[in-house]
């Protein structure tokens, strides 16, 4: 019998070698440059406040955010943090309760009462601790009163407090006073306006009454009324607002909240003609950039650079945006066990995934999430693992390091693959080199896109071409 050649079993070692060596190069990473908690940041002065609006028609809007750490004083970086992290705790238990509450078969409305009045209870929407992440400063009435006003793509409804307060909590700067505003004009009840209110109220002079209800059991009552509001020097004429008499709960500094939901009574549904319900927010990384965040509203919101997807409808809830996730991969090769039925929507209401401004961390259903997190530390088993930290799982100890190679992380929605910055999902949670994967699983069918994974992107939400964009290095 004929020996094989001895370059055939040389060849046969090589192209194992090769296809060994091919493998480990195509996997792709990219450098974390490493950074310790962000200080608390500082309320830069604000612009010259316009003591008349310009009652021009222009069709763009831009307005600086900051987060609403800055309200927060005398807290160390590590109490911020863990303070976000309860803050994250409560929004996503409470978006879970209003998703199970519209979901239920039995739609009866809630029996508690407003204060002092006789209607049932409006929508509970998930915004505890100060309802959000981010806030802007903004003019109310004619002429117009400067306030701080959280931002918040999670509910819809437009309020803040008001004199005469019943109840009221601090805010930093003076409660308005309606009466001072000549352009202050009370809704009637029977007005088209005052039935898009989940359990719409009158009070004797016939004037429309709203509630919102938070999830911790914060709320705001009052009168539901027509007013301008004031960006920069750019005024928007009657905008439905509540004017909260009786507002009580974990609200911290700000006065009220501007929503951005896709409900009909968010700022961008009622400003549709206006802006062609278009706005765009980019988050800036505290941690390596002192530029503000910033938010646009108009057609110059569209970034050109933005990869579009589809939003989706809930059938029965119409305040998130809703958007199709069909897989994940991490450093270049589909993470096995995630595919799009996971993250489907169904005919219930149930499932589904959203974009969210006031969720810090991204959160995916339990199985995609382990899924994740599996291949993550496949991936990264060079690095030095640390404890768990609070609701991370897994922390690696990178003390004495200035960069490090990290798998790269991308989520592939239908029509846009988005690829994180490694500074998106790997972020520190103390000042002594621990950094933990900043995702987390939840037991609840929905998953949230959180704004720390949305940081240095423009994201473009697009109500009229009913899709949101992401366009990297957008700030």
């Amino acid at each position: 019998m004929e020996a094989k050649p001895k370059h055939s079993f040389l060849f046969s070692l090589f192209t194992i070698f090769l296809s060994l060596s091919t493998a480990s190069t195509s996997f792709q990473t990219q450098t974390l440059t490493l950074h310790s908690l962000p200080n608390p940041p500082t309320l830069s002065q604000p612009e010259p406040e316009s003591t008349e609006p310009d009652p021009d028609s222009s069709t763009t809007l831009s307005l600086d955010l900051h987060h609403i750490d800055a309200l927060s004083f005398n807290e160390t970086p590590h109490q911020l943090f863990n303070l976000r992290l309860q803050r994250d705790a409560a929004r996503v238990l409470s978006f879970s309760s209003i998703i199970s509450k519209a979901t239920s078969q039995n739609k009866t409305k809630p029996t508690g009462s407003f204060p002092g009045s006789g209607f049932s209870s409006s929508v509970t929407s998930g915004l505890s601790q100060g309802s959000g992440e981010y806030f802007t400063r903004l003019g109310v009435g004619t002429p117009p009163k400067y306030i701080y006003m959280v931002l918040d793509t999670g509910s819809d409804v437009v309020w803040l407090q008001c004199k005469p307060c019943r109840r009221c909590y601090s805010q930093s700067d003076p409660i308005f006073d309606p009466a001072l505003s000549t352009s202050f004009a009370g809704i009637p009840c029977g007005s088209p306006l005052c039935r898009r209110l989940d359990s719409p109220g009158c009070n004797q002079k016939k004037v429309c009454q709203y509630q919102v209800s938070y999830g911790d059991g914060s709320f705001t009552f009052g009168d539901f009324s027509n007013e301008t509001l004031t960006f920069r020097r750019t005024g928007v004429a009657r905008v439905a607002i509540g004017c909260g008499h009786d507002n009580e709960g974990l609200f911290v500094g700000a006065a009220g909240l501007l929503g951005l939901g896709r409900g009909s009574l968010s700022f961008p549904s009622q400003t549709g003609t206006r802006f062609n319900k278009k706005f765009s927010y980019c988050l800036v990384d505290r941690s390596s950039s002192t530029k503000p965040s910033s938010m646009v509203f108009g057609e110059s919101a569209v970034s050109r650079t933005a990869r579009f997807t589809p939003l989706i409808k809930n059938p029965k809830l119409d305040t998130f945006y809703y958007v199709e996730l069909l897989g994940i991969s991490v450093g270049g090769t589909a993470v096995r066990g995630i595919s799009a039925s996971l993250f489907r929507l169904d005919q219930t209401g149930n499932g589904g995934v959203i974009i969210d401004s006031g969720t810090s961390v991204t959160r995916l259903t339990r199985p995609a999430y382990v899924a994740l997190r599996d291949a993550f530390r496949v991936g990264a088993t060079r690095l030095k693992r640390a404890p768990e930290f609070s609701l991370f799982d897994t922390c690696y100890d990178l003390s004495g390091l200035s960069e490090v190679k990290v798998p790269t992380v991308v989520f592939h929605f239908r029509g846009a693959d988005v690829s994180f910055p490694a500074a998106n999902y790997l972020i520190p949670v103390d000042n002594s080199g621990s950094f933990c994967f900043a995702f987390a699983g939840t037991m609840s069918g929905l998953s949230i896109i959180g704004n720390i994974q949305q940081q240095g992107f423009r994201v473009v939400y697009d109500l009229a071409g009913s899709q949101v964009g992401f366009s990297p290095r957008g700030c």
